[in-house]
């Protein structure tokens, strides 16, 4: 399994700058102030990068749940039962979650793994990978062993082979794990060094008592296991949870694939920092979604030097940002597609422009 890791990493080249490039220039050219359309000229430089292709399109959009329960809920570090796991897994199969209904609105594939569910339920429609009902409790013992999670790692790697042999032109990535907050600022103290306290926030919501208890077992569980930051493996096996090491393998191979993925909130961030650090070059292929409400969310956005595209508040986690994030990208790629460019579709003269393009970030 570790040799077939390392396979994967050495697979993951990086985007095509030749079709980047004639991304940027015909971005240039096209009839409007160099660089007055922001991010969504960035978006389709990257998609470009991505495709090797400058038009895009984004089309056939699929959000990959993966879903596992933590051990470490037996500390009292989650408002929820772990029950509401499995249930909210069915009901995003009947589209019934805040994430699945935006999903269904906007036409939206929803594929929802369980990989670590504790609890027996009754849906065909969930794909079962699961490896361990549940990781242990970190607080007391490692939360699984490196071999769990690099299986973890491929469930993620093995439904973006799917997509690709399926068509879809861009994933998004959601989660679905009572405790799983804590999983994440655990993970995120290790690949950071920064405190437990500059990233763990209340999650679900948690009154005073049970954050200052999370924090408490957090701080517990790293200076009892020691994870090496060096090794991200070891790091979720000690730390970590299924359904991150299950998300991380999905961003690993939307990269290896060439399919453009987005992150959504701050499990999601998390698990696409442990690919970036597995491999630097998957992060060509993210694309950020909200700013999550979460305090971690923008330490790891920092980490992975991505900038979130909107600022909605949003906490809930699931891959609700993503259903959106996928409308900005069609917006980009319908400005890509249907502007008028100076010269041949539009009469303006755009020499007056000459000065402005001279400092235009895009400019090739």
């Amino acid at each position: 399994m570790k040799e077939r890791l390392k396979e994967l990493i050495d697979s993951i080249t990086g985007p095509d700058s030749e079709a980047a490039g004639a991304a940027a220039r015909r971005q240039a050219g096209l009839a409007k102030p160099p660089g007055s359309l922001g991010t969504l000229e960035s978006i389709s430089i990257q998609l470009a990068g991505i495709t090797g292709k400058v038009i895009n399109s984004v089309d056939h959009k699929r959000i990959i749940v993966l879903c596992a329960d933590n051990g470490v809920i037996e500390e009292g570090v989650s408002s929820s039962p772990r029950s509401v796991t499995a249930a909210q897994a069915v009901n995003m199969t009947k589209r019934k979650t805040g994430m699945s209904s935006l999903a269904r609105h906007f036409h939206n594939d929803v594929v929802v793994v369980d990989v670590g569910i504790a609890d027996p339920y009754d849906c065909p429609e969930i794909v079962n990978r699961n490896i361990a009902r549940s990781t242990r409790n970190f607080y007391k013992e490692p939360a699984m062993t490196r071999e769990q999670v690099l299986q973890a790692i491929f469930v993620g790697v093995e439904q973006a082979e799917i997509a690709k042999r399926e068509g879809v032109d861009v994933l998004g990535v959601g989660e679905m794990g009572i405790g799983n907050t804590s999983t994440s600022s655990a993970v995120l103290c290790c690949l950071t060094g920064l405190s437990v306290e500059q990233v763990t926030g209340r999650g679900g919501g948690l009154t005073d008592e049970a954050f200052a208890r999370k924090k408490q077992v957090l701080s517990h569980a790293l200076e009892l296991h020691k994870p090496d930051p060096a090794d991200v493996i070891d790091v979720l096996s000690k730390v970590g949870g299924l359904d991150i090491a299950a998300m991380c393998g999905v961003f690993l191979g939307a990269a290896k694939e060439r399919i453009p993925v987005v992150i959504d909130g701050f499990i999601s961030i998390v698990a696409a920092l442990c690919a970036q650090r597995l491999c630097s070059l998957s992060c060509e292929y993210m694309f950020p979604s909200h700013a999550s409400y979460e305090i971690g969310y923008m330490v790891a956005a920092k980490e992975l030097k991505l900038e979130p595209w909107l600022l909605l508040g949003m906490r809930l986690g699931e891959g609700s940002g993503c259903p959106i994030a996928f409308e900005v990208m069609e917006a980009a790629c319908a400005v890509m597609s249907g502007m008028a460019s100076f010269g041949e579709e539009s009469t303006i003269d755009d020499s007056y422009l000459e000065e402005i393009r001279k400092g235009d970030k895009f400019s090739i």
